[in-house]
């Protein structure tokens, strides 16, 4: 006689390290033999499909083949859900309890967790199953303490421990923690930055590397075979955007530094992101793909938070450089004029229009530099003089100052380091460490403590010295003696030369030139 089939079955599979799953008995192999063989001799039941989520957490039910699983319900496809025990299932108490109260019910859902000898069909609700629900839920918390510990002190060493590196870098196939330079994205990355730097704004920036042909950075991973998803980017997006340049030349990890801890996962919910003095950042650890002259260049540029132009217009070379006088916003451009960025927006009630041809201010600036170079024999050393005025009466009040956060922050990263000395102790003797492991974490530590120890006692004797100017050639003495006349300006001469123009009402423009107190105000004929 043949039984037919009254129970169609979805056998979910779930392994997850982060939850503490033990690699042997809880492997997805195990799982799903130990399925099987419950199923064996079973006439009633047959098996619609394996749902099987490897490497996610049963803190939460954000799995995508749970997900699947539960849609498969909604199409009346399934009727019947085994796991191995009632951990694989989920670690969160509060949900966990409302699929196996309420949503399996309410869908006629046979529920059968095999070791937990759990069966809604064959016995009433469990009242002690709540409790162990508790206790799975706070069994994973536990883990996931040490586990995020463990992790912070692996990005305080400088490791790489993301599923995915930036843009331009990939892992090492030698070190899964140590970066290496991508060429091809790297030039990418470094053509956004010359493009930056060369006035284009990030609008046409993206616009271009599109014309080019060249894929965003989400598609170049998807393509390299990497399971990758940006988070900040739409489905439908599979082209550089305004977001993604922003990004990019902010991307501290392109000269050489490891930025991690951005943000913090919780328990429930989503990841909080924190701010950014409380990220964790290492210097020199991985190759640069941008020299840091050009980084700080860029990061001056984005500061100044120069409008960008739209993707039709030509370069703007005094874009972040000039502003109005009287009200403090950006000049902006039209045509060959510039205009007071509030009379633009807001209108005449609450600034002029301060017009000032682009023309006249390029041949005004041109005149200046060419009269600096041919009428002062002494250029240098004026500059030179100047400067160092300058950095003798701020030096030592800023050295005082950021000696002093120095000292703070070493002392906090000592501190630091004894604690996780002697919490990787604490991990030996609860066995969530092998001894070699906890050999090699304590020989990192201790050097690391040595290390601080002895930049502590330099910081303390370097206070007490006496400050000494830097008698480095100055840049913009260089670049005025490298180029004897200045005949047409570029977006190069502007940034190295000119710290800011500001234009006033009655055709009044003051120019402030870098690295001198040299300031030129005179009225233009416009």
């Amino acid at each position: 006689m043949i039984v037919k089939a009254r129970f169609i079955v979805a056998e979910y599979i779930r392994l997850s390290r982060e939850d503490g799953d033990k690699t042997e008995s809880d492997s997805i192999s195990n799982q799903r033999r130990l399925i099987a063989d419950y199923l064996n001799d079973k006439q009633e039941f047959t098996c619609h499909d394996t749902y099987v989520d490897d490497g996610y957490t049963g803190t939460n039910f954000n799995r995508p083949e749970f997900q699947r699983m539960i849609a498969d319900i909604e199409a009346k496809k399934i009727n019947c859900v085994i796991v191995k025990d009632l951990s694989r299932f989920g670690r969160d108490y509060i949900d966990t309890g409302r699929y196996l109260e309420r949503y399996f019910p309410d869908h006629d859902i046979r529920f059968i967790a095999i070791t937990d000898g759990i069966d809604s069909f064959r016995q009433e609700y469990d009242m002690l199953l709540p409790i162990k629900n508790i206790f799975n839920e706070q069994y994973a918390r536990d883990i996931s303490h040490k586990i995020h510990a463990s992790v912070s002190t692996k990005q305080k060493a400088g490791d790489f421990i993301g599923a995915f590196p930036s843009y331009g870098y990939q892992k090492s196939p030698i070190d899964k923690n140590k970066l290496i330079i991508d060429e091809y994205a790297a030039s990418v990355v470094r053509q956004v930055f010359d493009l930056y730097l060369a006035g284009y704004g990030k609008l046409r920036i993206a616009s271009i590397l599109n014309e080019q042909g060249i894929i965003c950075p989400s598609e170049y991973k998807k393509n390299n075979g990497d399971n990758y998803r940006n988070s900040h980017k739409l489905d439908s997006t599979t082209y550089w955007t305004y977001s993604t340049i922003n990004r990019l030349l902010q991307n501290e990890m392109y000269i050489g530094n490891m930025v991690q801890g951005r943000k913090i996962q919780q328990m429930r919910g989503k990841p909080k992101v924190k701010s950014r003095n409380e990220w964790i950042v290492v210097k020199n650890t991985h190759e640069a793909i941008i020299e840091i002259a050009k980084w700080e260049k860029t990061q001056d540029l984005l500061n100044r938070r120069a409008r960008t132009p739209k993707l039709d217009n030509p370069i703007n070379i005094f874009a972040g450089f000039i502003k109005c006088g009287d009200c403090g916003r950006s000049m902006i451009k039209k045509a060959a004029n510039y205009y007071c960025g509030t009379y633009v927006r807001s209108g005449r009630q609450y600034c002029s229009s301060h017009p000032l041809p682009e023309s006249i201010l390029e041949k005004t600036i041109i005149n200046d530099l060419q009269a600096l170079l041919h009428s002062i024999d002494d250029l240098p050393e004026l500059i030179e003089q100047n400067r160092e005025k300058a950095l003798l009466m701020t030096k030592e009040a800023e050295v005082a100052k950021a000696s002093g956060q120095e000292l703070n922050r070493l002392n906090a990263e000592l501190d630091r380091t004894r604690k996780y000395k002697k919490a990787i102790y604490e991990d030996l003797c609860e066995e969530l460490i092998s001894k070699e492991e906890y050999l090699a974490y304590r020989k990192e530590y201790l050097e690391k403590e040595a290390l601080l120890t002895s930049r502590l006692e330099h910081m303390q004797d370097q206070r007490n010295r006496e400050i000494i100017p830097d008698q480095k050639q100055n840049p913009w003495t260089d670049y005025l003696m490298e180029h004897k006349a200045v005949k047409n300006l570029d977006r190069s001469i502007v940034m190295e030369m000119i710290h800011g123009i500001a234009v006033f009402e009655d055709n009044m423009v003051r120019i402030t030139y870098r690295y001198s107190n040299i300031l030129i105000e005179r009225k233009l004929k416009k």
